[in-house]
């Protein structure tokens, strides 16, 4: 419920700029009709370069490598045990 309240305010913020830039024609009429697409593709950019960050620094697990193999070989012999083809080792 935090993060609703932020991205709101933020939000609103971004708003107000607008429309008050658009009322005291600080800027020409027809670059700050844009701006909300720059805000929108600057979103984008920075969501993108999060995901970019966030899988350079994924953590890598060997000890849980190491279960999900074990579990692995598990599944293969029960369903060995069942008759089932799991094919080759």
């Amino acid at each position: 419920m935090k993060h609703i309240v932020k991205i709101m305010a933020i939000l609103l913020a971004v708003t107000a700029v607008w429309i008050s830039l658009l009322q005291n024609a600080v800027i020409p009429r027809s670059h700050t009709w844009l701006l909300p697409l720059y805000f929108i593709v600057s979103l984008g950019c920075y969501g993108l370069l999060m995901v970019g960050v966030g899988l350079m620094q994924f953590p890598t697990c060997p000890h849980e490598a190491v279960l999900l193999q074990q579990d692995v070989i598990e599944a293969k012999e029960f369903l060995k045990h069942k008759g089932v083809d799991v094919g080759s080792d």
